[in-house]
C-alpha cells in the first residue's frame, strides 16, 4: 500500500478538481495508453490500469470522500472501506462508454456489433498565400493535393498477386475481440487485423497491403471576395480515405494574405499613409490616391497638418458576410523638402521672415505649444 501512487497525481489533477476535470484527465490518459493503441507495451498497459483505478475511485463521491480522508486504506476492499461491494461502478461504466466511444464506434469510428470497425479518414490542411487584391475581389485557382487510387498490382484487395485475403482467425471476421480486465469485459479492435476482419498473409509489395496507392489530383478552389487572413475553406470529402469503407475526411484550405506595399487591412477597412508636399498642405487642393479598384481623389483643405486622416467611404473591402464595403483611411504625412540648393534656401528664409512678420496667426499649433510651456514653468 505504501508504494501505491496518489490517485490525484496519476490523473494529473489538483485535489480540489471538479468531476469534469477528473473525467477529462482520465479521458486523455485512457486514449494515450489504451492497450489497443499500444499492443506490445507493458508500460502502457500498466499506466492504463493505474489511470482506470484512479478514475474509478475519484469519480464516485463516497469513494473520493473516503480516499480524501483515509488515503488508499479508505478504498481498500481488504480494509473494509468504501472500496468493497462494487460501489461507483455505474459512474465508471458511463465514463468508460463515453471515452472509448472515440476509439471503438464513436467520434470517427462506427460499425455494428460483431462487424468490422469503420473509420472516417483524416482531414487534410493546405496553406495558400494570396494577394490583398485577390482577397478583396475573389479569386479562382487550382491546387494539387494528395489522392489515393486502387493499387493496379493487387486490384485494391492488398494481397500479392497469386495470394488471397483470408478471414482473420483471431476475431473470425468480426473485427473486434472481447477482453476481460478485472471486473470488466470490454470489446476492442482486433490487434491482428486492426478491425478489418481480414488478414493478408502476403501483402502486396507495391501498396504494402493497403490496397491503395498515393497520387495527386487537381482541385478547383474558389476564394470568395472579402476573405480575411487565417480563414479556412472546406472541401468536403477531399481528405484522406476512410478505413474499411468509412467516409473520407475533408480538406481545409487555409488562406494567408501577403503583405501589401501600400495598404494595411483592418477587417473591411483599409489604411494608407500618403506623403504630400508642404505646399499642397498649406494651399490645399485636390489629391489623387490609389484604391484596390483604381484611382480616387479627395480635397485637401488649406492648412492641413501632418497626421490628419481622411476617410473615403466604401473604398475598402466588401464584407464576406454582408457584402457591404468598408472604408479607406488616408493618413496624410506632410513631407519636409530635402537637398535644397542655395536659391531655394534663400527663398525659404524670405518666406519664413514674411510668416514671422504676420505674428502667430500662421502657426497656431506652435503658439499653443509655447503657451503651454510658459504655463508649465510659471
Amino acid at each position: 500500500m505504501a508504494n501505491k501512487r496518489d490517485f490525484y497525481d496519476i490523473l494529473g489533477v489538483a485535489r480540489n478538481a471538479t468531476d469534469d476535470e477528473i473525467k477529462k484527465a482520465y479521458r486523455k490518459l485512457a486514449m494515450k495508453y489504451h492497450p489497443d493503441r499500444n499492443p506490445d507495451s507493458k508500460e502502457a498497459e500498466g499506466k492504463f490500469k493505474e489511470a482506470k483505478e484512479a478514475y474509478e475511485m475519484l469519480s464516485d463521491p463516497q469513494k473520493r470522500a473516503a480516499y480524501d480522508q483515509y488515503g488508499h486504506a479508505g478504498v481498500d476492499p481488504n480494509m473494509g472501506g468504501f472500496g468493497g461491494g462494487g460501489q461507483g461502478f455505474g459512474s465508471f461504466s458511463d465514463a468508460f462508454g463515453d471515452i472509448f466511444g472515440d476509439i471503438f464506434g464513436g467520434g470517427g469510428a462506427r460499425g455494428g456489433r460483431g462487424g468490422p470497425q469503420v473509420y472516417r479518414g483524416a482531414d487534410l490542411r493546405y496553406s495558400m498565400e494570396i494577394t490583398l487584391e485577390e482577397a478583396a475581389h475573389g479569386h479562382e485557382t487550382q491546387i494539387r493535393v494528395p489522392s489515393w487510387s486502387n493499387c493496379d498490382s493487387c486490384g485494391g484487395d492488398g494481397a500479392e498477386p497469386g495470394s488471397k485475403v483470408e478471414t482473420c482467425t483471431t476475431c473470425h471476421g468480426a473485427g473486434q475481440v472481447r477482453v476481460a480486465q478485472g471486473f470488466f469485459s470490454m470489446q476492442q479492435t482486433c490487434p491482428r487485423c486492426s478491425g478489418s476482419g481480414k488478414y493478408i498473409p502476403k501483402p502486396c509489395k507495391k501498396c504494402h497491403g493497403a490496397g491503395k496507392i498515393k497520387s495527386q489530383k487537381t482541385l478547383e478552389v474558389k476564394i470568395p471576395a472579402g476573405i480575411d487572413d487565417g480563414m479556412r475553406i472546406r472541401s468536403s470529402g477531399n481528405g484522406e480515405p476512410g478505413v474499411n469503407g468509412g467516409p473520407s475526411g475533408d480538406l481545409y484550405v487555409e488562406v494567408h494574405i501577403k503583405e501589401h506595399p501600400v495598404f494595411q487591412r483592418e477587417g473591411e477597412d483599409l489604411h494608407c499613409e500618403m506623403p504630400i508636399s508642404f505646399i499642397d498642405a498649406a494651399l490645399g487642393g485636390e489629391i489623387e490616391v490609389p484604391t484596390l479598384s483604381g484611382k480616387a481623389s479627395f480635397d485637401v483643405p488649406e492648412g492641413t497638418q501632418s497626421g490628419r486622416v481622411f476617410r473615403l467611404r466604401s473604398k475598402g473591402i466588401k464584407s464576406l458576410r454582408t457584402a457591404l464595403p468598408g472604408d479607406l483611411y488616408i493618413h496624410v504625412q506632410v513631407e519636409t523638402p530635402v537637398k535644397l540648393n542655395e536659391t531655394q534656401k534663400d527663398l525659404l528664409r524670405k518666406f519664413d521672415e514674411s510668416l514671422k512678420s504676420g505674428g502667430s496667426k500662421h502657426s497656431p499649433q506652435q503658439k499653443g505649444w509655447l503657451d503651454r510651456v510658459k504655463d508649465f514653468f510659471n
